[in-house]
């Protein structure tokens, strides 16, 4: 008892010292006001202020902290568009200036989020109503690029950096979803038609143009098949005439007379009448006069040529 009441001060000093002991947890920074002013900060670690003179006024966190978003907004032909959104946000650095404006520059976190949620979409709600509702979808990156530009001025005046900004839903009115639905069908269907209808025209086309080198390729088939018809008919003539020429001079040496040639040619034309010939029937004079009237024309033809070749 007389060691404790002479050492009392000892005892005290050291509750004073040790009451001035605080730690700061990783990921936070302490801000320290003195009689209500501010005084300085604090890093992560173990710390020592002033006791019943300083007092840590707020823990400021420099780890990201993300919000999520619901709100509508309205486009310039009157549709309502529906949002689900992702904020993420930090305290810009670990300088102290920056700390000390993050630390008074709003009374409570909350009221903090309450202003950066408003900002942000009062800026969507800005950009939506002046597009067009087929738009919207297609403009999401427009969006969010906006959106940066115009807020991170604001975010930057009150200590904070916007990091990234995530639509992560863009819906419509149900009305307006059906029509859309009905709209991408149509088209698809549209686009199936003409598809189809190229597809047919090419198939139709390539058709007719192989119908074409058909007929070409025939018809130079058909006039080459002519040519050599023709040559053959013509050695064939270019034969009979040697033929009827030898053999009406070696009958003209034996004394006979030459009209039987053509007599014979005569009867072997009717044999091949008869033998190819599509007709089934073949109308002829058998009478003994009409076999000489037949004569007689053959050998005026005879003298008729013998005349035009003198």
């Amino acid at each position: 008892m007389m060691l404790l009441s002479q050492f009392w001060w000892v005892i005290l000093g050291a509750i004073i010292v040790f009451s001035g002991l605080f730690t700061v947890n990783q990921g936070t920074i302490a801000v320290i006001t003195r009689f209500g002013k501010y005084a300085g900060i604090q890093r992560p670690g173990l710390r020592f202020k002033i006791p019943f003179i300083d007092q840590v006024y707020k823990r400021v966190s420099i780890q990201n902290r993300s919000v999520e978003l619901e709100f509508q907004a309205v486009t310039v032909d009157q549709a309502n568009v529906y949002f689900k959104s992702m904020l993420l946000y930090s305290v810009q650095n670990e300088n102290e200036d920056t700390i000390q404006n993050v630390a008074f520059k709003f009374i409570s976190d909350k009221d903090l989020m309450q202003a950066l949620v408003r900002t942000i979409e009062g800026n969507i709600r800005a950009f939506v109503a002046t597009r067009k509702q087929s738009e919207i979808l297609l403009l999401r990156r427009d969006i969010v690029e906006f959106v940066k530009e115009h807020v991170d001025a604001s975010l930057e005046d009150w200590g904070y950096h916007l990091k990234d900004l995530q639509i992560n839903d863009i819906t419509f009115d149900q009305a307006i979803i059906e029509s859309m639905s009905k709209v991408v069908a149509s088209n698809n269907l549209k686009a199936a038609a003409e598809n189809e209808g190229q597809a047919l025209l090419i198939t139709k086309t390539k058709a007719a143009e192989a119908e074409g080198n058909a007929i070409k390729i025939a018809a130079q088939a058909e006039r080459e098949a002519a040519q050599l018809r023709g040559q053959g008919v013509a050695l064939f003539r270019e034969e009979v005439a040697k033929g009827m020429s030898q053999a009406a001079e070696e009958m003209k040496q034996a004394n006979l007379d030459t009209n039987v040639i053509l007599f014979s040619m005569w009867t072997e034309a009717i044999k091949n009448f008869a033998e190819y010939g599509k007709g089934n029937v073949i109308f002829l004079d058998g009478s003994s006069e009409g076999m000489e009237k037949t004569m007689r024309q053959i050998m005026a033809m005879q003298q008729m040529g013998g005349k035009n070749s003198n």
